[in-house]
């Protein structure tokens, strides 16, 4: 991996790390080739049993585009007669977020500070956000003459609903901590100073977890947010007897009737 991303794997727990606080982790290139990588490296990774999401620095979590590579990658394009730039969605922002929300295990999003465009929407494609109270998020997109892109299409009116999402990407505006914890969009506020050792804490949970269920939990919920309630109860069928079968269920069900802590192996 890229200097700009930095990816450590530690007893089931991937670490992926945005490392560009100068500019307060905005994606350029190498650094969305670097998460995308680290992302889908994540996925595959059968060892892997939860993946926490961060970011270096205090000020941001990340603030999307670095447009001001954006720029001069556009006049560039403008002379070549070229559309290459605008590539980077189906090049970047779609794989990355296909990775976070399509692989079978937890993702928790540590946010440390603003979020904001397709920052907002890889924290949007974790299934767990803890929040520093001083974060502040921001869809942006609007406000550059855009429009959506890392999923905020689909995740953000799924969290908060059609309307609001509406009127957040219409009318782009700072979102305190406090106001996305209330709008659903944040799971878990805590003081700026504890960020990095909370959200390690959940994380670290759910790697120590069952992570054939989790993986379960995330196929269902993808699933019946857009099928009916008799295909979301057929695929309720088809996960649960693949989880019931599961090493950990029978190690959950002996633990339990022992009275004991079940300690997992992920399988």
């Amino acid at each position: 991996m890229a200097d700009t991303v930095l990816y450590e794997v530690t007893d089931g727990l991937a670490t992926i790390t945005l490392n560009r606080p100068e500019a307060m982790n905005a994606m350029n290139v190498e650094a969305k080739v670097a998460l995308r990588d680290a992302a889908e490296a994540a996925a595959a990774d059968t060892a892997v049993r939860a993946v926490l999401l961060t970011a270096a620095g205090d000020r941001a979590f990340c603030v999307g585009q670095d447009l001001k590579e954006h720029v001069g990658l556009l006049l560039t394009d403008k002379e070549t007669g070229s559309q290459a730039t605008m590539n980077t969605v189906r090049d970047h922002y779609n794989p990355i977020v296909k990775a976070l929300t399509g692989m079978r295990k937890p993702v928790v999003a540590g946010v440390n500070g603003v979020a904001a465009g397709a920052g907002f929407g890889f924290a949007l494609a974790a299934d767990y956000r803890v929040v520093a109270e001083t974060a502040a998020f921001n869809t942006s997109f609007a406000g550059v003459a855009l429009t959506a892109d890392s999923g905020m299409s689909w995740t953000l009116p799924r969290l908060i609903g059609a309307s609001r999402a509406s009127d957040l990407l219409l009318f782009p505006r700072s979102i305190s901590a406090q106001e996305a914890y209330e709008l659903g969009i944040a799971n878990k506020l805590v003081p700026a100073a504890d960020l990095a050792q909370e959200a390690l804490k959940v994380a670290r949970t759910l790697a120590e977890g069952p992570t054939v269920a989790y993986a379960a939990l995330k196929a269902s919920l993808a699933y019946g947010a857009d099928h009916s309630l008799a295909e979301a109860l057929e695929k309720e069928d088809e996960l649960q007897t693949a989880a019931g079968a599961s090493e950990d269920h029978t190690i959950a069900v002996q633990a339990f009737l022992a009275k004991e802590k079940p300690k997992y192996v992920g399988r």
